[in-house]
């Protein structure tokens, strides 16, 4: 999760899902509730740590710390250098995700078919926006960590692209370079304030949405993901560039075909058939672990 969430337009949220821990991330974090918060007040660490989920909650988010802080760089330079293999394998996973996500769904009725639209023609709509230009106040920086972290545990959404729309998505990968520096403490953990609201609130809201309307529900998550291909499809063609730290940064672009059967196409066709593999096996893996 921690990787995918480094790549603008690859959603944590979707691994969650492969992986079979979604629902389990959402109870989690719904177990940082009230009763567990009033406790730790009074004081009471045994019972407040009976109330939270704490074993997977820290396995989670180490795991996810520690991918953020080591795999950032490597994944900011894979897409850098070598965009169109590592588009590719990413879109072999997302598109074999969709499809293990689809398989979830108990029954395909008119509801599920329409919310399935719903939520890919709002992924479609939401990756084609073009980065804006924001302020860098904290009530800023405080809402994007807000808007990011729902959009992060949203298949199909990527919180990291949501911070690019948001103009926010260098600003922020800028602190963590010198997570050190007092201003930079200062927006870090601003932003990660937001993320703490905006994950307490909106765990809640989806875990209820998945227990009362379970099929509606995955039929919209499986749309987001249909939806976000547009991102993500390996070959594209920039429509507006601009300077940042001397290098270019691709504002605009749009999806093309790619101009000739040659060894590029063949490699990049056998990492999304890896990528689609690699999702399939975790997600056998997965049924075997829960049936065990």
């Amino acid at each position: 999760m921690g990787a995918a969430d480094t790549v603008p337009g690859v959603s944590g949220g979707t691994i969650a899902l492969i992986t079979g821990i979604y629902e389990d991330l959402l109870a989690a974090v719904k177990s940082v509730n009230a009763k567990m918060l009033a406790r730790l007040v009074k004081l009471d660490i045994k019972g407040s740590l009976a109330e939270l989920h704490l074993r997977f909650l820290l396995a989670l988010f180490c795991g996810i710390g520690v991918a953020v802080v080591t795999i950032a760089r490597i994944m900011n330079y894979l897409l850098h250098h070598h965009p169109q293999p590592t588009w590719s394998l990413f879109f072999g996973l997302i598109a074999a995700s969709i499809w293990v996500v689809g398989r979830k769904i108990d029954r395909w009725t008119t509801g599920t078919g329409v919310s399935f639209l719903i939520g890919a023609a709002a992924a479609f709509q939401i990756v084609g926006l073009v980065p804006a230009t924001t302020p860098e106040t904290l009530w800023f920086i405080f809402l994007s960590g807000f808007i990011a972290i729902c959009a992060m545990i949203l298949p199909g959404l990527s919180g990291a692209f949501i911070l690019l729309i948001l103009g926010k998505y260098e600003f922020i990968t800028a602190t963590l370079k010198n997570p050190f520096d007092p201003v930079n403490i200062g927006i870090i953990l601003i932003f990660l304030a937001g993320c703490a609201l905006g994950l307490a609130g909106f765990s809640r809201i989806l875990k209820y949405l998945l227990d009362a309307y379970h099929n509606l529900t995955l039929a919209f998550l499986t749309g987001l993901m249909v939806g976000s291909m547009r991102k993500i499809w390996p070959w594209k063609e920039a429509l507006e560039t601009k300077m940042v730290g001397g290098e270019s940064s691709v504002l605009r672009e749009q999806n093309v075909m790619p101009e000739a059967l040659n060894t590029d196409l063949l490699f990049a066709v056998g990492l999304m058939i890896i990528g689609f593999i690699a999702v399939i096996f975790l997600d056998r893996l997965s049924h075997a672990k829960t049936i065990g």
